[in-house]
């Protein structure tokens, strides 16, 4: 008899959390990594680049507070959190990129698309592969930075979030390996399969929250005592569709919504409009000049989760734009200082997350 595990929302802390103390005249540095397949190569570029510029090669990762990060965002945050230079994660695209997402061969293409109607495109043990290179056996008491990723949990159809223990109510994940949570979180629907996870059912936290921006602003704000004057954000994203819709659209069905060569329409305007909601509602809430959005911008069609290729012959170069035209910016609002190592709070009895 299979084994179903209880919704991970039972266990959630139910009274007034203790708010833990944070220095006043210190800003709580906070970097959001969405997701987008091999798009990620933009923001992991952009990152190598700032540190190439303004912290002579060091990792970036040592000036943030906490890094939250969905799917691909969510491998960047890993090993940046690990200690890795956005130089070295963002070889995980130009090297092994092919590995992960194999590219399909003239004679066998259209075969996998068929196949594609019925089945993952990819084999998410390539990618378990890349990650256990990456990552090993660490596990996320490992990490030496605050981490939040989210995922989605199709077992009973709810959020599922992966945080350190940066508060002694949350114990719950500390132990979880790093290569778990990164599959979990970037089980893309129709790329790659849900995974498996002791009774529950493993997504692509893109399902609710591909821009997890707001997630990160909550998380603070629930755990610290802070201003919201005193956040500062730097939100990446990996490209928005401008999607639009035609009358058949207007007036169709579920062929006209749900079939598309790549993910379906409906996702596609669901993630846009998620993340522009996301950085919308955390702009307000910490202030606008305290948010910075580092983007490709809006195309009608943005380089496919897959496409290896066009990823690395468009996406270092845009990085480099980014960063020439906003680095100074970058750097005085937070690389001035390091963050110092996470440690994480005294375990204290009763709640969980």
């Amino acid at each position: 008899m299979n084994y179903t595990p209880p919704k991970r929302s039972d266990g959630t802390y139910r009274e007034f959390r203790e708010k833990l103390p944070w220095p006043k005249d210190r800003p709580f540095r906070v970097l959001s990594l969405d997701g987008g397949g091999i798009r990620g190569l933009f923001g992991a570029s952009y990152l190598a680049e700032i540190e190439r510029r303004y912290l002579n090669g060091t990792s970036i990762g040592k000036y943030f507070d906490m890094v939250a990060g969905t799917s691909t965002g969510g491998i960047i945050a890993l090993g940046l959190a690990t200690g890795m230079t956005a130089a070295e994660v963002s070889k995980i695209y130009t090297e092994r990129g092919e590995y992960i997402f194999p590219p399909a061969k003239v004679l066998t293409g259209w075969w996998r698309f068929i196949k594609s109607i019925r089945s993952p495109k990819h084999r998410t043990e390539d990618l378990r592969n890349e990650l256990l290179r990456i990552f090993d056996h660490k596990v996320l008491d490992d990490v030496t930075c605050r981490v939040v990723v989210p995922c989605f949990e199709a077992e009973h159809g709810e959020p599922f979030i992966y945080k350190t223990p940066h508060h002694p109510i949350y114990q719950r994940d500390r132990h979880k390996p790093l290569v778990d949570i990164a599959l979990h979180t970037a089980a893309a629907p129709s790329y790659l399969a849900a995974v498996e996870n002791h009774g529950y059912k493993m997504v692509d936290g893109g399902i609710w929250a591909n821009n997890p921006v707001m997630i990160a602003v909550v998380d603070v704000l629930a755990n610290y005592d802070i201003a919201l004057d005193n956040i500062r954000i730097l939100s990446i994203g990996t490209g928005d569709e401008t999607v639009k819709l035609a009358e058949r659209h207007l007036k169709g069905g579920m062929f006209d919504w749900g079939f598309s060569l790549q993910a379906p329409l409906l996702f596609r305007m669901a993630a846009t409009a998620q993340s522009q909601n996301a950085i919308g509602q955390a702009g307000l809430l910490v202030g606008r000049p305290n948010l910075v959005r580092v983007d490709l911008g809006a195309k009608e069609k943005q380089i496919a989760l897959d496409d290896v290729k066009q990823a690395k012959d468009e996406l270092p170069n845009a990085a480099r734009s980014h960063a020439e035209s906003n680095g100074q910016m970058i750097r005085d609002m937070f690389l001035t200082k390091e963050a110092g190592t996470y440690k994480s709070p005294a375990v204290q009895q009763g709640g969980l997350q």
